[in-house]
């Protein structure tokens, strides 16, 4: 039975719930969700690694069991760092290893970037390094839908009725070949998409995946990708939304870095291909932990 504890932390606008799971003497690994807004639940299946260590999940604020303050202006970037920087001080986490899955990797890159916090390694998951690539990438992919759904979708889009059954009923196809492709979906996204705070990702993101008019559509850190110095993992699905072309990309850019592709997945690589990719996460932690014994030692 693996230690659990639970607990709220106070942050900016309100408090977050959090989960920590795990111990040993392994660095511990801090995870954050995507979204905006979505939840903690989706990174369940990283429980997984908490064999011989920490792994700590968070709702963010304004999602699943954190408050939901309803303020517009709590939804901007720079407080999701700052709430992260809180979030870490408060569990005592010095040593640390922090992982992001798509909008999660956008955090810890702003984090990682704005603070530069002393890390043991950064693991980003189908998470992009720009905003407006992103949103070119996912329209490309979105034209290879069936032209009906395509239309239908615009169609709603230009009129604002994204909240319609019909549009959601149609972006649905690209979600099950980009987003995720088990079928049926499995429990923890469910309740993910149950819980998700919807108008943080409509403040942030936009409508859908692929069409991104919040506050993050402008968002580039590309040109500061060589700024960063810990080891790095970029890794997502063949399919992934955030394309392999862009993290390979990234992946150039970084230095002490390394990209690993999961065949036959998407952008919740981690619950489709779970073997691929644990062994990928497992394999890059142990090598970072070597080469930071290595450095103490030395």
């Amino acid at each position: 039975m693996r230690d659990v504890s639970e607990g709220y932390i106070d942050v900016p606008g309100g408090r977050v719930w959090y989960r920590d799971v795990g111990g040993g003497d392994a660095t511990p690994l801090l995870c954050l969700h995507g979204g905006p807004g979505s939840t903690h639940y989706n990174l369940e299946p990283l429980e997984a690694l908490a064999a011989d260590r920490r792994v700590i999940f968070y709702d963010q604020l304004g999602c699943g069991r954190s408050d939901r303050p309803g303020n517009p202006a709590l939804w901007v970037i720079d407080r999701f760092v700052e709430e992260l920087a809180q979030v870490r001080a408060a569990l005592g986490l010095d040593r640390l290893h922090l992982f992001g899955s798509s909008w999660g990797g956008i955090l810890a890159l702003q984090y990682v970037l704005d603070r530069k916090p002393e890390l043991r390694s950064l693991i980003l998951c189908g998470s992009p390094a720009s905003m407006p690539r992103w949103a070119a990438d996912c329209e490309e992919l979105l034209r290879q839908q069936p032209a009906g759904a395509v239309r239908l979708i615009r169609d709603h889009e230009a009129r604002g009725f994204t909240a319609c059954p019909e549009y959601q009923a149609a972006i649905l196809g690209f979600y099950r070949e980009h987003f995720c492709r088990l079928d049926p979906w499995p429990d923890c996204l469910e309740r993910s998409f149950a819980e998700t705070g919807y108008d943080v990702y409509a403040t942030m993101n936009g409508p859908s995946e692929f069409t991104v008019t919040g506050n993050l559509r402008h968002w580039d850190v590309t040109d500061r990708l060589g700024e960063i110095t810990v080891p790095t993992l970029l890794i997502g699905g063949r399919y992934d939304e955030c394309r392999p072309e862009h993290m390979a990309d990234m992946s150039r850019r970084i230095p002490h870095s390394r990209h690993a592709i999961i065949e036959d997945a998407s952008h919740l690589c981690f619950a489709e291909r779970p073997a691929e990719f644990f062994g990928e996460v497992n394999s890059f932690l142990a090598a970072a932990e070597a080469a930071r014994h290595e450095q103490a030692v030395g």
